[in-house]
């Protein structure tokens, strides 16, 4: 894509996220989309062909922007790739960027599934079941737990989802993240301190996923 390309699309995709967060999913439309990125519509198609299309790009950027976070968050400190560190830093990071919390949250939730046959999946991009493998590997998560993807994935999306549901909860976000912190630990992780080699070597893996996820979602945003 050229650069004049990419800059329309970020443009669009700008214009998806303000709109997003006002309005809801479900209430924008891709000419309200095209009126705001000030575009016509045919040239918003000639990106995305479909609203769930251009949602799921949306979400798509959203989530790459957190991936970047995490690897460099894991560069400058290997001890972060630790579950009860990795995931509040997560739960932070969504809640910390309104687009993404919308989108994983809100009534935008199902736009971001690749629901256009394209495997552009949540799963997929965060690269869940892999970590979980590296996590495992390195001692840093419970082998013993029954089904641990599943049931770490239910536990950190109580933590999401509660936040849609009871809005008016006056806990704050650090506050919530050391609870999610305390739980993965006593849950989830085994006992006794990893040493810093094993750290070391678990954060290069994931930051490894990470920069090989990278490349191919900036591709599939941009390019049809």
């Amino acid at each position: 894509m050229s650069e004049s390309n990419r800059e329309r699309a970020d443009r669009v995709l700008d214009a998806a996220a303000e709109l997003l967060v006002r309005h809801g999913a479900r209430k924008v439309t891709v000419d309200d989309i095209a009126l705001r990125a000030g575009v016509g519509k045919g040239t918003l198609y000639l990106h995305w062909p479909t609203k769930h299309r251009l949602f799921a790009a949306l979400y798509t950027r959203e989530a790459l922007a957190y991936v970047r976070l995490l690897a460099a968050e894991m560069r400058r400190d290997p001890a972060s790739v630790r579950p009860h560190r990795l995931l509040p830093y997560t739960y932070l990071s969504v809640t910390g960027r309104p687009v993404l919390r919308a989108l994983l949250t809100g009534d935008g939730a199902p736009l971001q599934s690749g629901g256009d046959g394209d495997g552009m999946r949540r799963e997929e991009l965060m690269a869940w079941p892999r970590l979980h493998d590296v996590l495992v590997r390195h001692g840093l998560l419970r082998s013993d737990v029954p089904d641990l993807p599943y049931t770490l994935k239910t536990i950190s999306a109580g933590y999401y989802l509660l936040d849609a549901m009871d809005p008016e909860d006056a806990r704050g976000t650090e506050a919530k993240a050391e609870s999610f912190a305390y739980v993965v630990r006593a849950a989830f992780e085994p006992p006794g301190e990893p040493g810093e080699r094993t750290l070391a070597e678990a954060a290069a893996e994931v930051v490894a996923i990470a920069e090989e996820l990278v490349p191919q979602y900036e591709k599939w945003i941009y390019e049809r």
